[in-house]
């Protein structure tokens, strides 16, 4: 359903780049008709030369204050027009970043975000550990190593078997450090790697926490992926979710969803739920789940404070992600439910590498047939033109080399 670009009342502004951002953009235009004003330092391959957005470009170089003051320059203008955009990121720093500005951005936008207190809990994987456990929804075993100050922490007894995984507890505070062999995720294969990896962070001036994980067996189709909306009345008013089929492997977007198929989660869900309602969520939500298959279990990874990268899939499974927070923010009323009622793929693969890593025959052949009746790559909405359609040939043919070069086989852990 496509809107009209008069549709009263609502506006979209969103900070950030990546696809994520595209696909809220997407989401808007197909419900509301909307045009959405992108805030981005460079105008990277998923925002350029689209007909659903305008760009604001600040350079590589901007800093956090110059974005804030592009907003609000942009909020002044849409003020005077007679608008409140809704004010959307997607990366973990930026939310945090509106957050940290949410008075004054508050008098020009809406802003779906989290409180601060339940933003600081949530978003970082050790408190999330220790909330999980408290109301008993199953993650993996986690030992936090706190490098406060810019100290070396002691590494204790691990009490798994290598390879563990060891990743930043926050990621807002993991963006601002560099050092080689940076990755979002490591796989960690014995105490001499997790104690180099300890050093390597030290020296940069990591002074967070890092959390090391026993490891989950299973590739990247034992991946669970759940996107909710907490209205502001404490309702889960979206909620739905996909079956991983494979995982970005490139250092930097390891973790992020390549392809996958919207499906019911059945229980997954309840505890996501059970989750949000618990820690008194509000906006959007992101969960990382993994099905163990020593137990069957599925265990909860972390929720991202935000709607996440891949979130299209909501919206073409039939769960427009621009409703609920339109309903809540804009229009003030409350509203059923949204759940994905079709099953579709989601994918920025082609179907020839997609089924290199597919080893179940049984899912394969059932995710084929899927494919054939809808498959939907975010970026290739219909309105667009043919430099965004050749962009995006040129993006899937790339997912095939880097892919070659960083997991040219499938592995029984996804490493």
């Amino acid at each position: 359903m496509t809107g009209t670009p008069s549709t009263p009342g609502v506006d979209l502004v969103l900070l950030g780049g990546d696809i994520g951002v595209y696909a809220l953009a997407r989401a808007f235009h197909e419900r509301y008709g909307t045009v959405a004003t992108v805030v981005t330092r460079t105008v990277s391959g998923p925002v350029a030369d689209s007909r659903l957005l305008t760009t604001r470009e600040l350079g590589a170089d901007a800093s956090e204050d110059a974005m804030v003051q592009a907003l609000l320059a942009v909020g002044r203008e849409k003020k005077a027009a007679g608008l409140r955009p809704i004010l959307l990121a997607n990366a973990d720093f930026l939310v945090l970043l509106l957050a940290n500005h949410r008075e004054a951005l508050g008098e020009f936008f809406h802003l779906p975000l989290l409180g601060d207190d339940v933003l600081a809990a949530v978003a970082d994987k050790a408190t999330f550990s220790l909330t999980c456990e408290e109301i008993g929804v199953p993650t993996p075993g986690t030992i936090v190593l706190d490098f406060a100050g810019g100290a070396l922490p002691e590494i204790p007894e691990i009490p798994w078997d290598f390879p563990v995984v060891a990743k930043a507890s926050r990621s807002s505070a993991y963006s601002a450090v560099s050092f080689p062999g940076k990755r979002k995720v490591f796989e960690i294969a014995d105490r001499a790697e997790l104690e180099d990896l300890a050093g390597r962070l030290q020296r940069a001036g990591y002074t967070d926490r890092f959390v090391v994980q026993e490891l989950i067996p299973g590739d990247d189709t034992a991946m669970l992926s759940v996107t909710a909306y907490v209205d502001t009345r404490g309702e889960v008013t979206l909620l739905g979710g996909a079956h991983v089929l494979l995982e970005e492997h490139t250092p930097g977007a390891l973790g992020n969803p390549a392809a996958m198929f919207t499906t019911d989660l059945g229980d997954v869900l309840v505890q996501s739920e059970r989750f949000l309602r618990r820690t008194g969520y509000r906006g959007f939500a992101n969960f990382d789940v993994k099905v163990d298959p020593r137990d069957g279990v599925a265990k909860f990874f972390e929720v991202n404070p935000r709607i996440g990268r891949n979130n299209y899939y909501m919206t073409a499974a039939g769960a427009n992600v621009a409703i609920p927070v339109v309903a809540d923010m804009v229009e003030d009323r409350a509203i059923e439910r949204m759940v994905p009622t079709a099953e579709i793929l989601y994918s920025i693969v082609p179907w020839a590498l997609l089924r290199r890593y597919i080893v179940d025959p049984a899912l394969r052949a059932r995710v084929r047939a899927i494919g054939r009746r809808r498959t939907v790559h975010p970026l290739a909405s219909p309105v667009e033109g043919p430099r965004r359609r050749g962009y995006v040939a040129v993006a899937k043919a790339n997912q095939v080399r880097k892919f070659l070069r960083h997991y040219p086989r499938p592995t029984a852990l996804g490493f």
